[in-house]
């Protein structure tokens, strides 16, 4: 089980969500707990990091931001014990090992050793997500969101049957229902469009922890902290299930985007360069565009100064002359089976941009997705149009 920081936000939520642990503890299933830290702790750590450092050490930014998950870890724990459970925290750094820049650490491996034998006992154990252990023995931590990939890696390595992500909506919904009220909850959505959805912007799971979970054949349940009612499955083997595919599962939109340009001529290794220079500070990017004179491609807003000078750095390399941004972006993705292999669907993506004059500034297509980036205020015109052109409301 794991819960997310709006179901860990102060006492009260903490106690609400022991007594849905202990509901799921109650026929003696082995239970193992994930947490995030309270909703809007992580940002106050992060604010704290800025203020005592500008440019600080990425290592002990990933102890001061790590503090956030064991807080609610040992708060549990003790509500639990309180209840009268026998429960116990372990810290993330005892159990994952992990590698790779600090602040987005990639997981290596479980040690479910000692789970496995408190399980047995009877113990509920809470783990604080997020953070793991490099191979010199600092914390490091996966990422923001990278609760859920902790949940999903120390499911995997526990063998559990499966890991059910608690969150503040009820499931997955066809798009965000702020946006357009008639969306629609999906009982099921197959792995890899929930992978696409993740990655397009959909903030109910973080994309890495789909992915881990596609590797790992490990059954997701997305369902709600706060309301009883079924939640949305996530199908990692989605051809052993005698279930339809629905042709369009539903739109993402993405407003944590970053749109970034080089002058630069045309050269052989150029994009290399730049990706390179971007993959060292741990960097990705999205959305390539090349023209003759020049190199487009998108990165998380919150990284644009961080790209900007990784690529300043790498100047000399690249071999451009001028670096402009633009972070007023935002990217729209329809996601489903079979857009690239059936020309209709990728049209009328954008015969209905075009219909409804939203401007696009660059596009990418795949066999799971069709993404536009547009103004950032055009996001909720498009993300309506393209959810009533394909139908997929209420």
């Amino acid at each position: 089980m794991k819960f997310g920081g709006t179901s860990m936000a102060g006492i009260e939520r903490i106690r609400h969500v022991a007594r849905l642990v202990e509901r799921q503890a109650a026929d003696d299933t082995q239970t193992c707990v994930v947490v995030s830290a309270m909703a809007g702790e992580t940002d106050r750590l992060v604010q704290f990091c800025k203020e005592a450092a500008a440019h600080h050490d990425p290592r002990e930014y990933d102890v001061v931001v790590a503090s956030g998950e064991q807080v609610t870890a040992g708060l549990l724990a003790m509500t639990l014990q309180n209840k009268g459970h026998d429960a116990r925290s372990f810290m993330g750094w005892q159990l994952l090992e992990a590698s790779g820049v600090h602040g987005n650490a990639r997981v290596e491996k479980i040690e479910s050793g000692a789970l496995d034998g408190a399980l047995l006992a009877g113990t509920i154990a809470v783990i604080p997500g997020f953070q793991g252990r490099t191979e010199d023995g600092r914390i490091a931590t996966l990422g923001r969101g990278g609760s859920d990939t902790s949940a999903v890696a120390i499911a995997a390595g526990l063998n559990a049957d499966r890991c059910d992500i608690y969150t503040d909506v009820t499931g997955v919904y066809t798009t965000d229902p702020r946006i357009e009220p008639t969306a629609r909850k999906l009982e099921a959505v197959g792995a890899e469009e929930m992978l696409e959805l993740a990655g397009a912007g959909a903030k109910v799971l973080q994309v890495r922890s789909v992915g881990l979970a596609i590797r790992e054949d490990m059954p997701l349940m997305v369902r709600s902290a706060f309301e009883d009612e079924p939640g949305t499955t996530i199908i990692t083997n989605w051809e052993e299930t005698t279930m339809e595919r629905i042709a369009i599962s539903g739109i993402a939109a993405d407003r944590g985007e970053a749109l970034v340009k080089l002058e630069a001529k045309d050269k052989p290794g150029r994009l290399a360069a730049a990706l390179r220079a971007l993959a060292a500070e741990g960097l990705s990017v999205d959305m390539v565009a090349q023209g003759s004179d020049s190199l487009h491609f998108t990165v998380p807003k919150t990284n644009l100064s961080r790209a900007l000078k990784a690529l300043e750095g790498a100047k000399g390399a690249i071999g451009h002359t001028a670096v402009t941004s633009d972070d007023n972006v935002a990217k729209v993705s329809v996601v489903g089976v079979g857009i690239r292999s059936n020309p209709e669907l990728a049209a009328m993506v954008f015969d209905v941009l075009a219909d409804r004059q939203v401007p696009l500034l660059a596009a990418t297509l795949s066999e799971l997705k069709a993404s536009a980036l547009v103004p950032d205020d055009q996001v909720d015109v498009a993300v309506r149009a393209l959810h009533a052109a394909f139908e997929l409301g209420e």
